[in-house]
């Protein structure tokens, strides 16, 4: 089996290509991990979806023809064509499937290095494909060893000493264009955690934030989590129109702010759109200052050079990280064999056992001593070869020898059915 994952990121793809890439509700997922699974060429699968990527992650037995079969799925969806997303995709296999898994994680792969939100959103993406059974014990291997790798990252160098994200950095963003954030009117349209980290953030600013979303007792508490106050979602067209700050991070697939309802006005207003897809469609030239996730990609690769040793001590940690993951997997797949070893071992003992018996060399009082004496001498003389095994399977040649023992096994029993 191996490990395939197909990225679409802010490094590879334009904002309207991850767009059209992006499932942003559970009822898409779905659907997509379950024309994922449905090819016998792949067996689990995890679909990441956030802002800045949109990956595919699986377990497959044949990588061209899992490799196709996705790219199908996804040109079918967002009717980009297979050649475009093959040009811009970066394809992972096998052990760099594992690095690029470990490094996004470890937030390395981020546009914002370091921002604490990524691992929140993997967890999230991997327990919706385990509990609606779209990956099982492969994929979480895996994903229990990156969250891991992850934590070892954070407490071993300074990458999240100062913890970002995408909405402080907007926020921040915000900072440098105005005098003062003080006292002014902010409006932020959206309930999940991003639109809760910029509220926090503005509110810090000195802001006077107002809360939006479709479901009004989902905004009333994160109002209260903020401190914050609440508008009905009714008074949207009124509200852009009033207010000179404008946050939203919604998981609408249609823009909710368009030309048709935005009016003139006498002041500069400062709208940062952080959905994906977008929820502002704009083209009117109303003093509105309008910035997109691509924007703010200034402040990001001021946030990289920062972070730059930090970066270094992460990497160490991934290659170390890497390396016992496959060792540890690889003990993995010699452990079944290793029982079934010992299981044939029991039958055998308890077979002569029976044969001396029957035979007249044991009392038949002794029965259950003379079962215990041969499974112990076959235990005793197993031991150091199963121990070896465990060994073999840390090295290079791990997959030949279990490889070489799955066939003698195998052959073994094909040749007892025949008898």
């Amino acid at each position: 089996m191996h490990y395939l994952n197909i990225s679409f990121t802010h490094k590879n793809s334009t904002m309207e290509i991850r767009e059209k890439l992006s499932y942003p509700d559970d009822e898409n997922k779905r659907g997509c991990l379950t024309k994922l699974t449905q090819t016998d060429s792949i067996s689990e699968a995890i679909l990441i979806s956030t802002c800045n990527r949109m990956e595919v992650l699986c377990n497959c037995n044949d990588i061209p023809s899992a490799t196709q079969h996705i790219f199908e799925m996804l040109s079918m969806r967002s009717g980009v064509s297979i050649e475009e997303l093959e040009g811009r995709a970066d394809i992972f296999d096998d052990s760099s499937a594992i690095h690029h898994l470990f490094s996004v994680a470890a937030s390395l792969d981020s546009m914002v290095l370091g921002e604490t939100q990524i691992v929140g959103q993997l967890k999230d993406a991997f327990r919706f494909a385990y509990d609606n059974r779209f990956c099982g014990k492969k994929l979480a291997r895996a994903m229990k060893s990156a969250f891991k790798c992850a934590a070892n990252v954070r407490n071993s160098t300074d990458i999240s000493s100062k913890p970002v994200s995408m909405a402080s950095v907007a926020v921040s963003k915000l900072k440098s264009l105005v005098d003062t954030v003080a006292d002014k009117k902010a409006l932020v349209i959206g309930v999940g955690e991003m639109s809760e980290i910029t509220a926090k953030h503005l509110v810090n600013a000195g802001a006077d934030v107002y809360i939006m979303n479709r479901t009004q007792h989902k905004a009333e508490a994160l109002a209260k989590v903020c401190g914050v106050k609440t508008l009905p979602f009714d008074q949207l067209s009124s509200a852009i129109n009033e207010f000179e700050i404008l946050y939203t991070a919604t998981s609408s697939y249609a823009p909710i702010i368009t030309d048709a309802i935005i009016e003139p006005r006498d002041f500069d207003r400062y709208w940062f759109d952080l959905a994906l897809p977008r929820d502002i469609n704009y083209n009117k030239g109303e003093r509105i200052n309008l910035y997109v996730i691509d924007d703010l990609k200034i402040i990001v690769d001021e946030n990289l050079n920062f972070r730059e040793e930090a970066a270094r001590g992460a990497h160490r940690i991934i290659g170390r990280g890497i390396v016992e993951f496959f060792e540890w997997l690889n003990t993995q797949d010699v452990e079944p064999i290793i029982k079934e070893i010992y299981t044939k071992a029991q039958n055998a003992a308890s077979a002569e056992s029976t044969r001396a018996i029957n035979a007249g060399y044991i009392p038949k009082e002794f029965e259950a001593q003379a079962q215990r004496m041969c499974e112990q001498a076959l235990k005793r003389f197993l031991h150091d070869i199963t121990q070896s095994i465990r060994n073999g399977s840390e090295d290079k040649h791990s997959e030949l020898l279990t490889n070489a023992m799955t066939s003698l096994m195998k052959e073994k029993k094909e040749k007892n059915e025949k008898k």
